[in-house]
């Protein structure tokens, strides 16, 4: 069973997603790849969303908050693998397609890479904003441009 909460950030309504004890997902409402809702209970009283509100606030707030619960993202071992990646992409730091597919194999495309960051369940948290195209070029984010330079400008990244 799966459980959810709404978050109101400063660059747009989050949908929050638990199974009970982790994060499965962090959606902005309206984005790519949205989940169905379906089968998924709100329940505002969980620990695990006061302790992921908290850090979102921090976050929103210009802070590097650590990140001190369980995330569970679901995905082909692939995607896992690429997610591992964005998890370890520092705060204020990007990385391009490119460079993430050439970690994972000499043949790997960047194409590839793009569809697995696409797909990331967990955004924010597993920062899928910290990629960019080709020499640094802006493009790709499944909640939108607008919100992908709002998050590297918070994170001082751009101006």
């Amino acid at each position: 069973m799966y459980f959810s909460t709404d978050y109101f950030s400063p660059i747009g309504k989050i949908l929050i997603v638990s199974d009970g004890e982790a994060i499965c997902g962090v959606w902005f409402y309206g984005q790519k790849h949205f989940p169905s809702l379906d089968n998924i209970v709100i329940n505002d009283d969980l620990a695990i969303f006061k302790k992921v509100k908290l850090w979102l606030d921090d976050y929103f707030r210009g802070l590097n908050p650590e990140i001190d619960f369980k995330l569970r993202p679901e995905g082909s071992q692939f995607r896992l693998k690429v997610w591992k990646i964005l998890s370890e992409i520092p705060y204020g730091q990007t990385l391009t397609y490119g460079q993430i597919a050439s970690r994972l194999s000499k043949t790997m495309s960047p194409q590839a890479v793009g569809g697995a960051v696409g797909h990331n369940p967990i955004s924010i948290l597993i920062p899928c904003h910290r990629v960019l195209g080709a020499n640094g070029k802006m493009t790709g984010y499944a909640g939108g441009i607008d919100k992908k330079i709002e998050l590297l400008k918070l994170e001082k990244r751009i101006n």
